[in-house]
């Protein structure tokens, strides 16, 4: 077996699991190419050539892996996400076993299933921009996060967003124009949030019934003018993670194919996670229905049904 690893070196704390993995997976007569990302960009030259492997490995943060798998839409290349961010959350999403030697069993085992990516595009001060996302993006509160929790990432992990959520208890509320499949709605609310997977930490879920392979993505406001409003969603979702009973009080959804967002004043943007800009107005989401084909093991929500035989001896 041909594999290829891209690894991000600066995604999470620096841990050498992708390492432990790589060892798990190489077996007799394999051969293993490594590419360690730049500082920025060199996703797409990385994976020029991702055709030519059996097995392509995608090893960093949610952003990093997004990022890497929208180059890869389309493309037919069996890719396995590897969790080595801070959140990992298109990971868990997935519903894999996270350990490395775990998801080195699934790769030689290949299972594989086809599930989407959202695509983001936007103007800024700097121009136009199209990237894609693995599970939510979106402007106001939560890109503010973000951008508070930046300096303390890498000694905090997590509880950085925590940190910076308790030092902005006020966030500012704003008008969104929203526009999906064609249905336009009028909201005020602090974040507009597009998601492809609405799992977060503890395996809750933001909304219910979010999938990755169904062609739609999931809009989300938060429709509160005070942050503390947000414990009761918080509080709903540790006695019904599902939201399937109780529902997400002050969280309003839509869901859709395409999706158009105006706010009624600039507003910093995030991407899975990261912050990518300042200053957004207005962005254009939509789902690019199974362009990826990722490794899952049998715990996965998106496994086959039926059992396969193995890609790679």
């Amino acid at each position: 077996m041909r594999s290829l690893i891209v690894h991000n070196n600066a995604s999470g704390f620096g841990s050498d699991a992708v390492f432990e993995f790589e060892r798990a997976l190489l077996e007799q007569g394999d051969e293993c190419v490594m590419r360690v990302l730049p500082g920025s960009g060199g996703g797409r030259e990385c994976l020029a050539d991702a055709e030519d492997f059996d097995l392509v490995v995608l090893s960093g943060g949610d952003g990093t892996v997004s990022g890497l798998l929208w180059e890869l839409r389309g493309r037919d290349v069996l890719s396995c996400v590897f969790p080595s961010g801070t959140a990992n959350l298109l990971h868990a999403n997935l519903g894999s076993a996270a350990e490395p030697a775990a998801i080195a069993r699934a790769c030689r085992r290949g299972l594989w299933a086809r599930t989407d990516l959202g695509e983001l595009s936007w103007e800024d001060p700097s121009g136009a921009h199209v990237c894609g996302f693995g599970v939510m993006s979106g402007t106001g509160y939560d890109a503010r996060l973000m951008q508070a929790a930046v300096p303390n990432k890498q000694s905090m992990g997590e509880a950085a967003y925590f940190a910076a959520a308790l030092k902005n208890i006020r966030p500012q509320v704003s008008h969104f124009s929203i526009e999906v499949d064609g249905e336009r709605h009028e909201r005020d609310g602090i974040a507009c949030m597009v998601a492809n997977c609405a799992m977060i930490q503890g395996e809750v879920e933001i909304v219910p019934d979010s999938s990755m392979d169904d062609g739609r993505l999931d809009v989300i406001v938060l429709e509160t003018e005070d942050a503390v409003h947000l414990l009761r969603p918080m509080f709903a979702s540790l006695v019904d993670p599902a939201g399937s009973h109780l529902g997400r009080p002050y969280l309003e959804h839509f869901s859709g194919e395409r999706v158009h967002v105006r706010s009624s004043e600039p507003m910093p943007m995030q991407i899975d996670g990261e912050l990518v800009t300042e200053g957004v107005t207005e962005y254009e989401a939509r789902a690019l229905p199974s362009c990826c084909k990722l490794v899952v093991d049998g715990l996965s929500r998106y496994r086959p049904q039926g059992e396969r035989a193995p890609v790679h001896p």
